[in-house]
């Protein structure tokens, strides 16, 4: 028997929904307004758009910021994966709890202190601040996202499959390759997925690390919104919104197309 919501549960998510995604939503159509300032809607106009795209400084670092992500997401999901397996062969209970509390930890620790503590890193290291150093810390603060994505799956895989596996004359690499990954696939589809989204939207730590020469998109919409008012921050802000909203929207349907129960079997 199905739950049903009461008619103030309803209205308080309504609320809730409102307040996070009003100001967006605000910010979105004033970047397609004609005046220069967000107090009043003179007209409908393109113009924004036009100026941004004219931008040859801002399309550098739009590519800095795709280039950036793709590859953090691509590295941190590899790392992510052996990460997720060293916790999952791990035979003590303990030392389980352990690496999955040092993953977690990562996690929940403020944006600012890990920034902060890169960027401390970096200038002891003698790493100059730019690509790399940025590249670096993505990479570093994207692995636990993976792990906690692929993780489940590997807890949710009956031993079965890999005994069955090895009776068959399976060797290591062909239970790894042919049993294990394709099993926990959409673990790992999810995990670079929303590893990609994190590495693209992150401000905090990028504030840190970034160096002269070097920027992303979320530092330079502060740096611009710094110098003052200008409705070109609101059409660049409405397309990267638009951008996190289509990952988002991928990483739902593939989560959603890939759902096995406890077999391995896909539900129909």
């Amino acid at each position: 028997m199905e739950r049903r919501i009461s008619p103030f549960s309803r209205l308080f998510l309504a609320i809730i929904f409102f307040v996070l995604y009003a100001p967006i939503f605000f910010l979105v159509f004033y970047s397609f307004n004609s005046g220069e300032t967000m107090y009043n809607f003179e007209g409908f106009t393109l113009d924004w758009y036009r100026e941004l795209f004219g931008d040859t400084r801002l399309l550098i670092i739009v590519l800095n910021t795709v280039v950036v992500a793709l590859l953090s997401a691509l590295f941190s999901t590899i790392i992510g994966i052996i990460g997720a397996l060293a916790i999952y062969i791990a035979k003590r209970k303990q030392t389980k709890h352990t690496l999955l509390a040092m993953n977690n930890v990562l996690i929940v620790s403020p944006d600012v202190i890990i920034g902060a503590s890169f960027l401390i890193l970096f200038t002891t290291a003698g790493i100059k601040l730019g690509f790399y150093s940025v590249l670096l810390s993505h990479i570093a603060f994207c692995i636990p996202i993976v792990v906690l994505m692929v993780l489940p799956k590997l807890m949710e895989m009956s031993p079965s499959l890999i005994d069955a596996a090895r009776d068959l004359g399976a060797n290591h690499w062909d239970v790894m390759t042919k049993v294990i990954i394709p099993y926990i696939s959409p673990g790992i589809l999810a995990g670079f997925f929303m590893a990609l989204t994190y590495s693209f939207d992150d401000f905090a730590v990028t504030f840190f690390v970034t160096g002269n020469g070097f920027s992303t998109l979320s530092v330079e919409i502060y740096s611009l919104a710094r110098r003052g008012i200008s409705l070109s921050i609101n059409a660049l802000s409405a397309l990267l919104f638009l951008f996190t909203m289509i990952l988002v929207v991928i990483y739902y349907f593939i989560v959603q197309n890939n759902k096995v129960n406890g077999a391995g079997v896909r539900k129909r």
